[in-house]
């Protein structure tokens, strides 16, 4: 009976960090991974953009002229019949790519919000009320405002 109760908690230990530097390290965590995925979604959404260009300007280019391709680092001859379906092709993976990614951004700005709820963690700068925060807010638009200059 007392492993079970030894068994229940270690389990509460490991479903909640035990100091402030745990709880940190692992907001800390959760933060890089959000970054990483903006950060591969904006890489992905350029190469889009860059497929978008190439396959407006190969459109209009006649179907059986020559074209290189960049292909694992070397440079492949073809034409543009050849390389026009495979990058629309392409072009249609990294939409959806970039749709699966915007999903999973938003899961894990959910998951960062819940563990700062969770363990209350507030970030610098940010106020424990709302009211006063909207006080200074207002007081500074009249500063900017300089109504007693004119």
């Amino acid at each position: 009976m007392a492993s079970g109760d030894s068994g229940k908690a270690a389990k509460a230990g490991k479903a909640k960090p035990v100091n402030q530097e745990q709880v940190i390290a692992g907001f800390q965590e959760l933060r890089n991974q959000q970054r990483a995925v903006a950060s591969k979604l904006s890489e992905l959404e350029m190469e889009r953009k860059e497929h978008d260009l190439v396959v407006e300007a190969l459109k209009e280019v006649d179907g059986s002229r020559k074209c290189f391709r960049l292909v694992g680092g070397v440079l492949v001859e073809r034409t543009v019949n050849e390389v026009l379906p495979a990058l629309t092709t392409n072009y249609d993976q990294l939409g959806q790519v970039i749709e699966s990614l915007s999903h999973q951004m938003e899961l894990k700005g959910k998951e960062l919000n819940e563990y700062r709820e969770k363990h209350g963690i507030r970030l610098r700068g940010e106020d424990d009320s709302s009211e006063p925060q909207k006080d200074t807010k207002a007081a500074s638009t009249g500063v900017l405002v300089a109504q007693g200059a004119t």
